[in-house]
């Protein structure tokens, strides 16, 4: 038996649980941290080979593992803006010099220039609405730009889509081709009329007159015409003609549109962009003129007056008029091994060599989990068994420090022989 190979190993031991202890400080003084993944300390033997005869002591090693994969409790608050992941993924954010990281911790707030930081200063990164409906890169940070949202902004959304359901009279007059609206003559009769607000690319309300005339048997024409340009206290003439016509054709069986017809109509509304009205609901029956629906997008100017996210991570500005845009949809990331990140300070993690690539989704699909806006994800801390790991450690170390007590005093009385 070796005293200095018996004095080491006390030495590994205390060191070991020094360690340990060291973990668990971290833990307790981090159990109030949002999104903090707590650190656990694990224990391996280090093998001196021995002859016979002779034992060799060895020692121990320790290696740190952080529970990155194991969600922590949700505690909901009042700010929007306060996020959570409920499953799988990560929140992907940027330092101030741009460079992205992955993050638990959802306590996000606007800070003067709009955009969304956490506790740690790091901003939250997501894909705009700003050319389309995103989609995510799954092998990469590519497309990804920190969220913005400037509250003073007004914005005028044009009309571009709209629709109108409803039940033209089957018994209705068939009206010559003379008379009817397209001709826009003083004359000019009609089966049903109804209107509509779009709204132009500066957010003007524009009036559409719509006019469905019966022009033969299951045979109707649509015609579009602007409120603006109409006669002083009548309709036509208007002062030009109609801003979009469509014929419609209906099945002489089930009275909706045959197969050949029209099913819509494109009306170019006057300072604005085109508007699709969608007809397909149209019916002809032996009923009179009824309309089930009838509404076009678009809003006129107003600022943004909050923010709402979804479950799937898109984010909405509510207007003042009460509509709603998208602007931002907040990807998800995950790696193969949760576990193997590197955990870097901010409560912010790292790809590793052994934690595998980053792979970007979104939020309840592909595995990953929801977003849970108004809620914050806990540390996955339990103080109470922190304790005991405390006590555990603190008697391991003293037990260690008296193995290496005892190889002192020995190896003093074995000095003391020669005297």
């Amino acid at each position: 038996m070796s005293l200095y190979g018996m004095m080491r190993t006390g030495v590994s031991g205390m060191n070991a649980q020094a360690n340990r202890l060291s973990t668990v400080a971290d833990n307790i003084a981090n159990s109030s941290t949002n999104g903090y993944k707590r650190a656990n300390t694990e224990f391996s033997t280090l093998v001196v080979p021995s002859t016979q005869g002779a034992y060799n002591s060895g020692g121990v090693t320790t290696t740190v593992r952080n529970a990155i994969s194991t969600q922590g409790v949700l505690q909901y608050t009042t700010s929007v803006t306060d996020l959570a992941v409920n499953g799988d993924g990560f929140f992907v954010v940027q330092n101030g010099g741009g460079q992205p990281y992955l993050t638990r911790a959802g306590a996000f707030v606007l800070d003067g220039d709009g955009r969304l930081v956490n506790a740690a200063g790091f901003q939250l990164m997501g894909y705009s609405y700003a050319n389309g409906a995103p989609s995510a890169t799954a092998n990469g940070y590519a497309g990804l730009e920190p969220i913005t949202i400037t509250q003073p902004e007004l914005v005028a959304t044009p009309s571009r889509n709209g629709l109108f359901s409803g039940n033209l009279p089957l018994g209705a007059e068939a009206v010559p081709a003379a008379d009817l609206p397209s001709a826009n003559a003083a004359t000019a009769s009609y089966s049903a009329k109804t209107s509509l607000v779009a709204y132009g690319n500066r957010g003007e309300e524009v009036l559409l007159d719509v006019y469905f005339t019966k022009t033969a048997d299951d045979t109707w024409e649509v015609a579009v015409f602007n409120r603006a340009d109409a006669a002083p206290d009548t309709s036509f003439p208007y002062a030009s003609g109609p801003l979009a016509t469509e014929t419609l054709s209906f099945d002489p069986t089930t009275g909706r549109l045959g197969g050949t017809s029209a099913n819509g109509i494109t009306v170019p509304v006057p300072g604005g962009d085109n508007l699709e009205i969608d007809l397909s609901a149209v019916t002809q029956l032996h009923a009179g003129f009824q309309v089930q629906d009838a509404k076009a997008d678009g809003a006129p100017p107003s600022s943004i007056e909050s923010i709402e996210i979804s479950s799937d991570g898109i984010i909405y500005a509510q207007y003042a008029d009460g509509s709603f845009e998208p602007l931002y949809r907040i990807p998800l990331a995950s790696v193969p091994s949760p576990d193997e990140l590197q955990v870097l300070s901010g409560n912010v993690f790292a790809e590793s060599a052994t934690s595998g690539g980053v792979r970007l989704g979104f939020a309840g699909a592909d595995g990953f989990g929801d977003i849970a806006s108004g809620a914050l994800e806990n540390s996955n801390v339990d103080i109470a068994e922190e304790l005991t790991n405390m006590i555990e450690s603190q008697r391991s170390y003293t037990a260690n420090s008296k193995v290496f007590q005892t190889g002192s005093d020995l190896m003093e009385l074995l000095v003391n022989l020669k005297r």
